[in-house]
């Protein structure tokens, strides 16, 4: 389980085809506090760290990325030199400080328009119409690992639907959203109580 706060920015130094794809995340983290078996979300995707190495402020892990993971998550988000957002799992007694995340991501987003708002970003992404009824205003939304608050909907005619948030500019400098520009996927995860609630709702039907 995650909070969508995001502690540390790693870079992907090199991956390698094993019938899953086995990733190298070069981190700032410690590694004598990283343990095998423990869960990390990279951009949002709960992975499990299979070694790990390095020192202090100049570690690294390694993941092994399934196909199914592959394919429901951002495209260009596994490439070697890729930066991907990283938070450790909770541990009892943490500050929840997000929101909760399970790091299971449900769909992928675009990217529609990064626009300057006073000294933040804010940035207008569309998602697939599974999506919809999950989004709304002033709701919590996990992108690429990220919790952020949704400013507006907006429901596509074809059954998408666009919505806005702001990046501030700590937002921007500690995690890879700074960086985010038209056209590029985000890896969406929508909000835990968000889920269940429409669960009950499709149950009242």
């Amino acid at each position: 389980m995650f909070t969508g706060i995001v502690t540390a920015i790693g870079t992907i130094e090199c991956r390698e085809e094993r019938g899953d794809l086995r990733l190298r995340v070069a981190c700032p983290f410690d590694p004598d506090k990283i343990a095998i078996g423990a869960s990390i979300a990279c951009s949002g995707v709960c992975l499990t760290v299979v070694e790990r190495g390095g020192q202090a402020g100049n570690a690294w892990f390694a993941v092994d990325v399934s196909a199914e993971t592959l394919s429901r998550t951002a495209r260009d988000m596994w490439a070697e030199g890729a930066a991907i957002n990283l938070e450790p799992s909770l541990k009892l007694g943490d500050e929840l400080g997000g929101h909760i995340v399970s790091g299971h991501v449900d769909a992928v987003g675009t990217v529609i328009a990064r626009d300057a708002e006073g000294d933040s970003i804010r940035l207008t992404i569309e998602a697939p119409r599974q999506l919809a009824p999950f989004i709304a205003p002033k709701g919590s939304i996990a992108v690429d690992g990220v919790s952020l608050t949704v400013n507006e909907v907006a429901d596509q005619p074809g059954g998408t639907v666009r919505f806005g948030l702001n990046v501030i500019p700590h937002t921007s400098e500690v995690t890879t959203l700074g960086g985010l520009h038209e056209g590029d996927e985000v890896n969406l995860e929508i909000d835990t109580v968000a889920r269940y609630l429409q669960r009950l709702e499709s149950l009242r039907a």
